[in-house]
Parts: C-alpha cells; sequence; structure tokens
C-alpha cells in the first residue's frame, strides 16, 4: 500500500531521515521501532504530507503522493494520529468524532438559512456513527464528556474513533501507548486488531512498548540515524546485530538483555 524510496528529510545540516526505503503491504499491522532520534516521526510526517521530504519518492496503491498535504491525503484514506492527542477539549468526546467527516452543509454560512434539513439529517446520520464508534471502542459511556476532561489513553482512543468516521485505508499510530496505562492500552490494542481483523484497516504503529508491538505488529520494521536497519518478525529483529549495536551499542554480550 505504501513504498518509500530513499527518503531524506534535512533540517539544516542534520539528517532526520537518511536514505530510508520501505514498503508498508495491505491488510498488515506494522511496527516501526528505533531509539530516540532514529527519525521514525520525521519519516511518518513526511509519508503523512506534515514534512514534504528533502528528496526521495512515497506511493500509495502505485501513486505518487510525496509532498500532497495532510488534507489531500485524508480524502485518500491516509489518517495520523499523534504522540499528543490533539482533541478539541471544550467540545464533548460525542461532537469531536461528528465533525471529522469534511464536506458537512453546515460548514457553508448560508446553508444555515437555506438548507437546514439538509443539515439536520447529515447532523442525524453523523451522530449515528458517532454512537456507533463509542460502542465500538467501549467508550460511550463518555459520549457528553467533554474530550478536555478525559484520560490520556482515552484520548487516544477517541483519536482512533477519528479515523472510524471517514473511510480510512492506512493509520499512522505515534507512540499510541505513551502516558497510557495498562488496562486502557490493551483496550487500544484490542480496537486496533479488531479493526484490522473485521474492516481491513492497515497500521504503522511507532511504539517503544515491546509487549504492545509483539502482541499486534508483523513485521517489525526497526531503524536507526534516519535509516531502516533490519525488518522481520519481532524475534528476528530482537536477535539482529545491528538493532541490539543500534540500541545498546555494545552487541552481542547484551544480546540477553535485548530478548527480556
Amino acid at each position: 500500500m505504501i513504498v518509500v524510496e530513499d527518503v531524506h528529510k534535512h533540517f539544516g545540516g542534520f539528517h532526520a531521515v537518511d536514505g530510508a526505503s520501505l514498503a508498508i503491504r495491505e491488510g498488515t499491522i506494522t511496527g516501526l521501532i528505533g531509539p530516540n532520534g532514529a527519525g521514525k516521526t520525521t519519516l511518518f510526517n513526511v509519508i503523512a504530507g506534515v514534512l514534504k521530504p528533502t528528496s526521495g519518492r512515497v506511493t500509495m496503491a502505485g501513486e505518487d503522493i510525496t509532498g500532497l498535504p495532510p488534507h489531500t491525503l485524508f480524502h485518500k484514506g491516509l489518517l495520523r494520529t499523534f504522540q499528543i492527542a490533539h482533541e478539541f477539549a471544550s467540545m464533548t468526546v460525542r461532537e469531536n468524532l461528528m465533525m471529522v467527516p469534511g464536506g458537512q452543509s453546515g460548514e457553508r454560512i448560508w446553508n444555515t438559512w437555506l438548507a437546514r434539513r439538509r443539515i439536520a439529517e447529515e447532523e442525524r446520520v453523523l451522530q449515528d456513527k458517532a454512537e456507533e464508534v463509542l460502542e465500538f471502542l467501549t467508550i460511550d459511556h463518555l459520549a457528553d464528556e467533554r474530550a478536555g476532561n478525559l484520560s490520556g489513553g482515552q484520548k487516544k482512543l477517541l483519536e482512533l474513533g477519528r479515523t472510524m468516521m471517514v473511510d480510512a485505508r492506512i493509520v499512522f499510530l505515534d507512540e499510541v501507548g505513551a502516558g497510557v496505562n495498562r488496562t486502557l492500552l490493551n483496550t487500544i490494542g484490542d480496537a486496533i486488531q479488531k479493526l484490522n481483523a473485521e474492516r481491513g484497516y492497515t497500521f504503522v504503529v511507532i511504539e517503544h512498548d515491546m509487549d504492545f508491538i509483539g502482541r499486534l505488529c508483523d513485521p517489525v520494521i526497526c531503524m536507526a540515524e534516519g535509516k531502516v536497519l533490519a525488518e522481520g518478525s519481532l524475534e528476528e529483529i530482537k536477535a539482529n546485530e545491528q538493532v541490539i549495536e543500534a540500541y545498546l551499542g555494545t552487541g552481542l554480550k547484551n544480546r540477553e538483555m535485548v530478548g527480556a
């Protein structure tokens, strides 16, 4: 679904992504791991159109999407979440979901006078969809809660819910487990697996929690210093000498630590 070819992203003299190439197969949950500063989030931002690459190419289902803005990629079904959730704090959880789909009639001011019936019908459909999403994610009891009052894990679930309000094809999740307690992380993991199995979502997940990666992801891709080091199952990645060097800098004598 996604092919990244020799992508570079430079910030002055700093090469955050330095010739990364990888492929994301449709229907997979792919893990992207690596030490801090490996270039993972920068690569996400390049793929998702937040940043334009210095050089290189990104394609989606064979179409060149290099440098396309996020709103264009959104309509193609490519979505991403962020390490820190970006909710509309003063709006309810339900309202946060209902405002996701674009092109709503109520976005045009003259329609508030001329197309009230159409707006009301669209809102009814969106509310039904939001209720379905909330139930799927087991947070329907929070529907009328202001989003700013949610815990970190609940906000991550809300972000995942936003991807369900449109026809997402591939979703990039950036550190979905950061600041999330284990119970909610398990709930998030369950939702990702269900969306993958039942609705055909393709996921790419940046995460430092190797238990979470091991539960969900195959394959796993490891980056370091802006490059792709290795790809395979988590067990293969953990046994890779280059990966051990990247994480620990000391090679074979620490193999047991990596496997622990």
